[in-house]
């Protein structure tokens, strides 16, 4: 259990390493630092500072956020089963790039119109489960959890009619934004999404005791003297949040707040406080990761990274769920 930690900082550091090295430009790891220190403008120089090293910082906010963000919602639901796209935001995320990509809107400013219309469309898909679940002095949770699947429902839908009657060029933008990639181009985004990625990592930490007593059950946390209404609503709002940031940057990226929390959580119990850190070092890792093979495996093709986040975490997910079903029945959520 105590090298679980050091264990997820190496898992890091060896990804932000392989990712730093690998490319067509074959780049020695001895030589890395030197090139970033000197400051010297020179081919490899630009390849490690305005190429490798974005993705870099943008997976590691992202991986972050997202693992957190699936910490938090299956210790609210007591699910092991529960991910942040559960909540149907990716869904309408991709709905509004899509439309952002037939209006062409994205060639106003393109920087910024599309992760904006991604955005836009994130928080428009939250709005049924706000109204719905959280009008009241009670937040149910099964009526978010059903709510969020029917808003994914019919995003997906509509997005399905938009590529039905989109041109040709538009379905290969809009279906490759979809399945999710790092390359963004403006550090403005990407410093947005890495100071929101820290932020809701200490917010969450900070949370992290209430998780746990939420983890027992409400009547439980209520006798210990947490307002669980309350609470509820400020972790529903920051799990929204991690989620929509991310999405509306980097596409669907799916499987890194479902499979990367329920590994964590085999190797270091169900102590939240744990569980947040680990699972935001290791989800950083693993998005790094994947991003480096999605960019390296059929160079110069760059397939999308969710792509390679699916294969492999559905893999592993699977191989997990196995060895747990021939060692015994598995514990509660």
């Amino acid at each position: 259990m105590k090298y679980v930690l050091p264990g997820a900082i190496l898992f890091l550091a060896a990804a932000v390493a392989a990712a730093m090295i690998s490319g067509s430009a074959g780049i020695p790891l001895r030589r890395v630092f030197p090139i970033i220190a000197s400051g010297t403008v020179s081919p490899e120089y630009s390849i490690l500072i305005d190429i490798r090293l974005p993705r870099i910082i943008l997976g590691f906010a992202v991986g972050g956020s997202l693992s957190v963000a699936g910490v938090i919602l299956q210790g609210m639901f007591r699910n092991p089963l529960v991910e942040p796209y559960t909540l149907g935001m990716p869904g309408g995320a991709a709905l509004g790039a899509a439309l952002c990509i037939i209006l062409k809107l994205q060639y106003v400013f393109p920087a910024i119109v599309l992760p904006a219309s991604g955005f836009i469309g994130s928080c428009l898909a939250i709005m049924p489960l706000y109204f719905v679940s959280m009008r009241q002095s009670l937040v149910r949770m099964q009526g978010i959890l059903l709510t969020g699947v029917m808003t994914s429902f019919i995003s997906t839908s509509l997005v399905v009619l938009i590529l039905a009657i989109a041109k040709t060029e538009e379905v290969h933008s809009i279906v490759f934004w979809i399945m999710g990639s790092l390359e963004e181009p403006s550090w403005t985004l990407i410093i947005i999404i890495s100071v929101i990625a820290v932020l809701g990592l200490f917010l969450s930490y900070f949370l992290a005791p209430v998780l746990n007593a939420l983890s027992l059950g409400e009547e439980e946390a209520i006798h210990l003297g947490i307002n669980t209404e309350r609470t509820k609503k400020q972790l529903f709002v920051l799990a929204s949040l991690l989620t929509g940031v991310s999405v509306s940057l980097t596409g669907i990226i799916g499987f890194v707040g479902l499979i990367v929390p329920h590994f964590v959580r085999i190797l270091t119990g169900y102590d939240h406080r744990k569980l947040i850190v680990i699972s935001f070092l290791t989800g950083s890792g693993f998005l790094i990761f994947c991003d480096t093979i999605a960019r390296t495996a059929f160079a110069p093709v760059e397939l999308p990274v969710g792509v390679i986040t699916g294969i492999l975490g559905g893999s592993i997910f699977i191989y997990i769920l196995g060895r747990r079903h021939l060692s015994g029945p598995a514990g509660g959520a």
